[in-house]
């Protein structure tokens, strides 16, 4: 940081030094009281990781049993702000999943990597009282979700190193990475923070994949269009969590708030689903999804900096009958030899489906400070997902462990993680477990 000394040669005195304090966020006030206000903030999570390949895995038409590749999993800015007592604009631009792929590999067309970087969410919204947080409705695209906290996460402040994508539903098949164009109302009264959505769900057919096949197997209807309903719903024990963007929902504070939840939600949509038992045979289904979950984020010892985060939730996903889709987050594998499962390649596995999941993490902040002033302190964690969906002929587990260095906050943090995971072959109509894969990464996160 520059001082009056880099600029004009001449040390500040001891009566007019003043303490170095950072500022921590891009703000520029349009008011003298800043209750009005425009801010912009930058995240970037970068990825270095070795994966163990599922069998059969290819990379652009070789072999692969194992696999190094650095990406850039988000790379995201936001620009929001309070325009007025009632007005609230709410812009996030950027890409995700970017690597040497740059999320698909075509071996039959010339590529663009060039494409990735989009409109995440373009939202405005009206506070009906003014001062009082009761109702904000609000529309355009925007990642309000139904659900679970986690289908709406605040990515720059989550515990551990991803989240559980399956708690965001549909994404990429009928949204936009999560985000859908919707009309919306949320608020907080008294201990209740709820949030309430219609929403105009995208058709499969503008996902940008191959269309899925009819079959005995449910798929997403690729014919008729309905609205989709969701709701989330969060009973505050303690302390009111942040409300200031639409949606999303804080990892964890870290120690700063007392935090104790009890949540439910839900996405449904008529007609969403659709498969052929036989010809002329056709059934639609209606998607139902809801979730019930506990969440804490609290203090332990306030003059240590000590804190722990838990979370234990179950979800019901039903997306019609023996509904099953594989997907692996920034998949480093652009293929599969014949002869293996579709869609198993690299570090994919069944994601989601229709059936039971149970979902827990749990996580312990270190004392602050832990490596002496101004440089950090770690926070290791735990996370399971155990699902019992239709196809799989046994409970799907997905183990993970792994450790923050938190340089910084969630402003500046190191994150080692290790995921252990099953793949598959094919019995029929279902899919058997035929042994364990890992995955090692490492992400280094700036956030201001």
């Amino acid at each position: 940081m520059r001082t009056s000394s880099d600029t004009l040669g001449t040390p500040p005195t001891a009566a007019s030094a003043k303490p170095d304090v950072d500022k921590n966020e891009l703000r520029y006030n349009l008011n003298t009281s800043g209750s009005h206000f425009f801010k912009v903030t930058f995240l970037n999570q970068t990825w270095l990781r070795f994966n163990q390949s599922n069998p059969g895995t290819t990379v652009i038409q070789e072999p692969k049993d194992n696999t190094f590749d650095i990406g850039l999993r988000r790379t995201r800015m936001q620009l929001f702000g309070q325009i007025s007592d009632r007005v609230f604009l709410y812009i996030q631009f950027g890409l995700n999943n970017f690597n040497y792929l740059n999320g698909g590999f075509n071996p039959t067309a010339s590529s663009n990597r060039k494409i990735q970087a989009f409109f995440h969410d373009a939202v405005g919204e009206y506070l009906v009282f003014k001062n009082k947080n009761y109702l904000n409705i609000g529309g355009g695209l925007t990642i309000v979700n139904g659900l679970s906290r986690f289908s709406a996460p605040s990515v720059a402040t989550i515990m551990s190193l991803d989240v559980p994508v399956f708690a965001q539903a549909t994404v990429d098949q009928t949204d936009e990475f999560s985000r859908k164009l919707s009309l919306y109302a949320r608020g907080q009264i008294g201990h209740l923070d709820y949030r309430v959505a219609l929403t105009d769900p995208f058709p499969i057919q503008t996902s940008g994949t191959a269309l899925p096949t009819y079959g005995p197997n449910a798929i997403y209807a690729l014919k008729g269009h309905h609205k989709q309903f969701q709701g989330f719903f969060m009973w505050q024990f303690f302390d009111k969590e942040a409300h200031q963007t639409p949606g999303y929902n804080t990892g964890t504070y870290l120690g700063a708030k007392k935090i104790v939840n009890f949540e439910a939600g839900f996405i449904t949509q008529k007609n969403a689903m659709v498969r052929v038992d036989a010809p002329g045979d056709t059934t639609y289904q209606n998607m139902n999804l809801w979730s019930v979950a506990s969440f804490l984020d609290m203090p332990i010892n306030r003059e240590k900096g000590t804190a722990v985060n838990a979370y234990l939730g179950y979800f019901h996903t039903d997306y019609g009958k023996n509904y099953l889709r594989f997907n692996g987050i920034m998949n480093p594998a652009s293929g599969l030899a014949s002869g293996y499962p579709a869609g198993t390649q690299g570090n994919a596995f069944p994601m989601f489906g229709t059936g039971n999941v149970v979902y827990g993490q749990f996580g312990y902040l270190l004392k602050r400070d832990l490596f002496g002033p101004g440089n950090g302190t770690l926070m290791p964690y735990v996370h399971a997902q155990l699902a019992n969906y239709q196809r799989l002929t046994k409970t799907l587990g997905i183990y993970t462990v792994g450790l923050n260095y938190l340089i910084k906050g969630h402003n500046g943090k190191l994150t080692l993680d290790y995921q252990n995971r099953p793949y598959y072959e094919t019995i029929g109509n279902q899919y058997a477990p035929q042994g364990r894969r890992g995955q090692l990464t490492l992400q280094y996160q700036v956030f201001i």
